[in-house]
């Protein structure tokens, strides 16, 4: 009996080890980070989800996901683009229901039916399509977006409820993605690795009768290697109800961010990275 019970120990640990609600980006996914080095916990949520996001079984980018507000607060990425459809299925992740659930992304239809989760059960742990219906001015915005990776599963990936916001559309449509297929190839030229960290600050305004956050701000910001000794950085930050983006320095995006938190001082990568 003492060895049964041993043995379900130990594989209830494995499981939780290769679970996708992580405790740590560094223990599970730090590839994602610059040094393996995440944003500092200056930013953290009352109630964090630490995301690896896994698709087909394969870690494709990491989220740090407000259970309350329901929004993610970033996602982290490697800058990858490459030619490709835009995919059309959106996910969830359903073990932000509890340990028990797949590791991996799946649409809604799949768990409501194979896996008989209610949809109460569902869209208590996180946002769902229901939420992003019928809105007015807003769509769905998502933090790392499809076109930055390099093939069909990557960008796949994205498509998941835990990368997206409430977006203004025209801001989504307009100056940020411009910013995202334009500015952002133009200055990742001569990069040999590029690492983002795209965020959204918690706003006062609410959509789906309160259930899903609507941010104040969206942002953005890169670390690339040029080489093993030389680092550029860029970023930018727009309000969540404008068609504008404001083009800053790294060091100039962290302290906007640490007024609008107004909590410690943030810091979104590794001191290597430069600032100005």
């Amino acid at each position: 009996m003492l060895l049964l019970l041993l043995l379900q120990i130990s594989a209830s640990c494995l499981w939780l080890a290769r679970s996708e609600v992580v405790t740590s980006f560094e223990s599970s996914c730090p590839q994602f980070f610059f040094r393996k080095t995440p944003p500092n916990e200056a930013l953290e949520p009352e109630s964090p989800a630490w995301i690896c996001q896994r698709y087909k079984n394969q870690y494709y980018f990491a989220t740090l996901y407000d259970r309350k507000r329901r929004i993610p607060v970033y996602s982290a990425y490697l800058y990858q683009p490459g030619s490709g459809t835009r995919p059309k299925t959106w996910m969830v992740e359903p073990e932000l229901m509890g340990p028990t659930y797949p590791k991996t992304m799946e649409r809604e239809w799949t768990l409501l039916n194979n896996f008989k989760v209610s949809s109460e059960q569902l869209s208590k742990s996180q946002a769902v399509l229901q939420d992003y219906k019928n809105l007015t001015g807003l769509n769905r915005g998502h933090l790392n977006p499809s076109s930055h990776h390099s093939n069909s599963s990557s960008r796949t990936a994205t498509f998941t409820l835990t990368n997206i916001v409430p977006q203004n559309e025209k801001l989504n449509g307009g100056a940020w993605n411009n910013y995202e297929q334009q500015t952002m190839i133009k200055n990742t030229q001569g990069c040999k690795t590029t690492y983002v960290v795209v965020g959204a600050v918690p706003g006062n305004n609410y959509i789906a009768k309160g259930r899903v956050n609507k941010p104040s701000h969206i942002w953005s910001s890169a670390c690339c290697e040029v080489d093993n000794n030389h680092r550029k950085t860029w970023a930018v930050i727009a309000e969540n109800d404008k068609n504008e983006v404001q083009l800053l320095s790294l060091g100039e995006l962290e302290d906007v961010l640490t007024r609008l938190y107004g909590r410690n001082k943030v810091s979104l990568f590794d001191s290597d990275c430069p600032r100005v």
